[in-house]
């Protein structure tokens, strides 16, 4: 895939030294809702800015010093906006960007939620999660074209908020990761549905490594619709302000799928990642090791993450190859639910972004210590509390 430098820095023509200021006489939608009095007064939320822009409802992730990560703010601002350009007659697409050069979304705020796991306001973070996975229910059913232009790093929850929409511009810049088990906790933001769709095992590989596939792998993958150049995503989206249909607007992108190194390995990682366990699936690395530094390269990078973690992304890749959209999201929120009460995932977030000693200390440290019985309980309905829509 070809590239971009920045989706969002010329959106409202900012600099990147100050962040896009969306002005004009449409409304705008920020966490508060619409604001609908004659003097078309603007709430906004700085955190994410929202406006109807010509024929488009225009979304800018705004936090580029945090890499654009996902508040609760910014998930409620996003769905009140989808609310309301829905059935806005106006409003024919939605142009979604992030603010700055380096990030389209780099995650949800893994260390806010951190902390309120901590200082036991786990409720406070599950709010945050229900409320995401939600939104990403919202996008993946979304009645109008939904593009996002996708430049610089984008992971977990910018997954969310990128990949279930209708079309995905990719950027030269774009890197594309789930990371999740490094830290102790799971793929998700629909990465359940998504990834099992992948060719082959290529999305189970990619769950259990973490590894970042770069534009034209994503564009072969299917991550991306199609790529441009960087100088082209200011065009696009000013295209899609005037009101052009979005199939014209994109025609003439490159969609093909390149050659991908990773793609390259499809006979390797099918053979070792069809395996029933992590455990069958490491040894098949190794054995295919001496003569490939693919596979002993993806064995050590495994070998690093949350065991427990490993354990259950790969039964959830399992079982996300036959369940609809709604039901992976329902099967994400029960883990989390679970993940939240855990120890991995504040011992990870801990080593890898609090302190960053990158020695994180597992419990249970090694994979023949995780019991199928534990990793069961992580799927167990919810009750009362299943996620609902």
């Amino acid at each position: 895939m070809l590239g971009v430098r920045t989706c969002a820095v010329d959106v409202v023509a900012a600099s990147h030294h100050s962040p896009p200021q969306l002005k004009s006489s449409g409304e705008t939608i920020g966490t508060s809702g619409v604001q609908n009095g004659q003097d078309n007064q603007i709430r906004q939320n700085d955190e994410v800015l929202c406006e109807r822009r010509g024929a488009a409802g225009v979304v800018v992730l705004n936090r580029p010093k945090a890499l654009n990560a996902l508040t609760l703010g910014m998930v409620r601002g996003l769905r009140a906006a989808l609310d309301a350009w829905e059935h806005d007659d106006q409003v024919k697409h939605v142009v979604v960007v992030g603010a700055g050069d380096r990030a389209f979304c780099a995650g949800g705020d893994i260390r806010t939620l951190y902390e309120q796991g901590r200082s036991g306001r786990g409720a406070d973070a599950l709010t945050f999660w229900r409320e995401e996975y939600q939104l990403n229910v919202r996008i993946k059913e979304y009645g109008k074209p939904y593009v996002a232009l996708v430049e610089g790093i984008v992971m977990g929850g910018g997954f969310g908020v990128s990949v279930h929409g209708s079309h995905r511009v990719a950027g030269e810049r774009f890197t594309f990761a789930m990371p999740e088990v490094g830290i102790g906790f799971f793929p998700d933001v629909g990465a359940t549905y998504v990834l099992p769709r992948l060719p082959g095992e290529i999305g189970t590989c990619l769950a259990l490594t973490g590894d970042r596939v770069g534009q034209a792998e994503s564009l072969a993958l299917g991550l991306a619709t199609h790529a441009t150049a960087s100088g082209d995503l200011a065009l696009l989206r000013d295209k899609l302000i005037a009101g052009e249909p979005v199939a014209s607007v994109l025609e003439g992108l490159d969609a093909e799928p390149k050659n991908s190194p990773l793609m390259a390995e499809q006979d390797l990682i099918d053979h070792c990642f069809s395996a029933p366990t992590v455990a069958e699936i490491l040894a098949r690395l190794d054995e295919a090791a001496p003569g490939s530094p693919f596979a002993a390269k993806t064995a050590g990078t495994i070998r690093t993450k949350s065991p427990t973690s490993l354990a259950l992304t790969l039964a959830q890749m399992r079982r996300g190859r036959g369940i609809g959209f709604r039901e992976a999201m329902q099967l994400e929120y029960r883990i989390v639910s679970r993940i939240a009460q855990g120890h991995d995932f504040y011992e990870g977030v801990r080593a890898v972004i609090v302190d960053k000693d990158q020695a994180p200390k597992w419990q249970p440290g090694e994979l023949d210590q995780v019991s199928p019985a534990d990793i069961e309980a992580y799927f167990a309905p919810l009750g009362a509390d299943e996620l609902s829509f």
